[in-house]
């Protein structure tokens, strides 16, 4: 599926997940740094946490990292594909179907009903098929993304992340194949917790086509227009 979208110019294959929170303050990270710093010796209360969210293509290189302040929930990670598409699709007019590679997290697994909802509103608003491959238990290693992550933690360790600033800038400097990689701090507060009654997710189950053999790791969400000439 993978090698099938990134030969095809008609699919483009996105990776997408969140790293741990950041903690900001005074904090040790281990590592080197060229610059004496002091750090607090122990693991005191962080002023705030900051979490790194991923957008990756993994044919060119793009990388697109969205900070907040607040929870990574489903309404976040969708709201974060939507402005990553929204100045990228100009880039690929002959994408139709986006292949989402993500591995089986609480926040976006395939029977999430708020992330299937939001889902299903993003193919249906842009009029694209989305097509969901997830990795099974103890192979989220495998996601792309994952990849960004340690060079990420490389280049700031040693540092005092003692504000937002700090870690957004840190990040900004970072390097993926050569490339700075997009840094957007994403403001507002997202509410956890939402779901959807049975039958909501009963009628948007009608919309999905799921793997036969293996329903929970592979989804297929035709855009509206598409699935009413199936069901007609």
């Amino acid at each position: 599926m993978n090698r099938e979208a990134d030969d095809s110019d008609e699919q483009l294959r996105v990776s997408f997940d969140a790293k741990s929170p950041v903690k900001i303050g005074e904090f040790s990270r281990g590592g080197k740094n060229r610059v004496a710093t002091v750090a607090a010796d122990h693991d005191f209360r962080p002023d705030e946490l900051c979490t790194p969210f991923g957008v990756f293509l993994p044919k060119n290189g793009d990388l697109h990292f969205h900070f907040t302040c607040s929870s990574v929930t489903a309404d976040f990670e969708v709201d974060t594909l939507s402005l990553w598409w929204e100045s990228a699709r100009q880039r690929f007019p002959a994408v139709k179907t986006l292949v989402i590679n993500l591995d089986n997290g609480p926040e976006h697994h395939s029977r999430r009903t708020q992330f299937i909802k939001r889902i299903v509103e993003f193919a249906d608003y842009y009029r694209i098929h989305v097509r969901l491959a997830y990795y099974p238990p103890y192979h989220s290693k495998y996601n792309p993304v994952e990849r960004c992550w340690g060079v990420l933690e490389n280049h700031w360790n040693g540092s005092l992340l003692d504000s937002v600033e700090a870690t957004l800038g840190f990040a900004r400097s970072m390097t993926w194949k050569g490339t700075h990689p997009e840094v957007v701090l994403r403001e507002g507060i997202y509410e956890t917790g939402k779901r959807l009654k049975p039958s909501e997710m009963a009628k948007l189950e009608r919309r999905l086509n799921r793997h036969p053999e293996l329903p929970k790791w592979f989804v297929d969400i035709p855009p509206l227009h598409v699935a009413d000439q199936r069901n007609n």
